[in-house]
């Protein structure tokens, strides 16, 4: 007597997945209008896509010249800015004593005013440099102090912020001098200094 074995073949691997686009409808530039509007989506619930097949959609026509045509957005409007910085520091300080003679100095028949730079010169690298000019060009900074205007240039900014600027009257001369807190190292003479 046979009897019949309990043996049934199997696979390990589960079915491989159906391909991407399936269930996805045609709906390339090559094909039909009728294609695209007869495809319902499958998201919708059974109601909702009856109702949606009842109500008429209008169509848009086009033409291709003005559908091909690059569409620009308007411009908004800047918004205000929001934030309320208070009053700026003064770039540099200007004593009593350099305020009266720069006073002096710019009570001239020609109003003129004096700019404040930096040039590169002697052993540590760079010297203050003071000129006259009638005019500020657009990238000086204006420093105003007890009705005295100082410019400073712009190039010379960074190496001489928060200095303060003073007149040096004694037995052997008369001169600007700068207190700097920016320098770190300066020659003997104290005619140049180096900032980091």
């Amino acid at each position: 007597m046979q009897t019949a074995t309990a043996y049934q073949p199997s696979t390990l691997q589960p079915p491989p997945p159906p391909p991407r686009n399936f269930g996805v409808p045609d709906t390339s530039i090559a094909g039909g209008a009728s294609e695209v509007k007869s495809w319902t989506p499958s998201r919708l619930a059974p109601e909702q896509q009856s109702q949606t097949t009842q109500q008429e959609q209008p169509t848009v026509s086009v033409p291709e010249g003005e559908a091909q045509k690059t569409q620009v957005a308007p411009i908004k409007s800047a918004r205000p800015r929001r934030y309320n910085f208070g009053p700026r520091k003064a770039t540099i300080k200007i004593s009593q004593s350099a305020v009266e003679h720069l006073r002096d100095l710019l009570d001239q028949p020609e109003p003129k005013l004096i700019r404040i730079g930096t040039k590169a010169k002697g052993c540590s690298g760079l010297a203050y440099h003071l000129e006259y000019t009638d005019k500020p060009s657009k990238l000086d900074e204006v420093v105003e102090q007890d009705g005295v205007k100082v410019l400073i240039d712009n190039k010379a900014l960074l190496n001489i912020i928060g200095s303060e600027m003073d007149w040096l009257d004694d037995k052997l001369n008369q001169r600007f001098i700068f207190k700097n807190p920016n320098i770190t190292e300066q020659c003997g003479c104290g005619e140049s200094f180096s900032v980091s």
